[in-house]
């Protein structure tokens, strides 16, 4: 009996010979692309603004509301002086807007300076020296001197210095820790001092309180002149032998004025302008 019409129709719709098995699957369907989902963003929260504490409202008041008003130096220490203090023997700041361009390369103003009564800190200070050096730079009071050991223990976290000195032949050692003491700011520089031959001098005046400074990105430079506990006679005598070393670096590019204004202020206290007409250079 041969196959009817019908039934070659019903075998063909069930069989196919160009499908690999014999079988007419149904036609294959991709599937869908995933989607990246999109991280949701936390929420803003504005910070609380704390109101101020009676002890700096009541510095305010010592120092009064006008803020453009301008004292002397032995006026301003003397405000400061009469500020109630924190618990902690404060530092004294001093900030200098300077007349100049901090973004352009040849207006970056950074060193060191000695002040004559010191800043009443005493630093710890790590030295790369080798030899009758490394002896000699123990001796000053590095609380630690070495070559490739004393790198490897600072590659692995140690971080207990404030200040880094190097003999300029280990600033093959000394290069390779960029990344680690770069964004720290311990990384040993030599406009700063913290490079040099005569490591024993340099590490015994970073560890009497030998200070750095540097402008920021809006042309302000920013150092510790000393602390809280100190006479205003000799807060003064650092702040102007201060101000006497910063009228030298002055960039022979710069424009106009060159300090425009400071201020003086404790760790925790309000800012007190002081006049420096007398050590502006036009």
């Amino acid at each position: 009996m041969f196959p009817t019409s019908a039934t070659t129709a019903r075998r063909s719709f069930v069989t196919d010979e160009t499908s690999p098995t014999g079988v007419n699957a149904a036609p294959s369907v991709d599937p869908p692309i995933a989607q990246p989902q999109e991280v949701s963003k936390p929420k803003f929260r504005r910070p609380k603004v704390r109101p101020p504490s009676k002890r700096f409202k009541g510095a305010l008041q010592i120092r009064g509301e006008d803020l453009t008003k301008t004292y002397g130096l032995d006026e301003a220490l003397g405000l400061l002086k009469k500020m109630k203090g924190a618990k902690f023997d404060e530092s004294v700041e001093v900030h200098i807007k300077l007349g100049i361009d901090a973004k352009k390369s040849d207006q970056q103003i950074r060193g060191t300076f000695v002040f004559p009564h010191g800043v009443g800190q005493e630093k710890r200070v790590v030295c790369f020296a080798e030899g009758v050096l490394a002896e000699e730079a123990r001796k000053a009071g590095a609380v630690e001197v070495g070559g490739a050991d004393l790198a490897k223990r600072i590659e692995d976290g140690w971080f207990e210095f404030d200040v880094v000195v190097s003999h300029p032949g280990m600033m093959r050692i000394v290069g390779k820790l960029g990344k680690v003491l770069g964004p720290k700011k311990l990384m040993p520089n030599p406009k700063e001092g913290s490079v040099t031959a005569d490591v024993v001098t340099a590490v015994r005046e970073f560890r009497g309180g030998k200070a750095k400074y540097r402008v920021d990105e809006g042309g302000n430079l920013h150092a510790i002149c000393g602390k809280k506990s100190f006479e205003v006679k000799k807060l003064k005598e650092n702040l102007e032998a201060f101000f006497e070393h910063v009228k030298t670096l002055r960039p022979p590019t710069a424009k106009g004025v060159f300090m425009q204004k400071a201020t003086v202020c404790a760790t925790m206290s309000p800012s007190v302008r002081v006049d420096v007409s007398e050590h502006a250079q036009i």
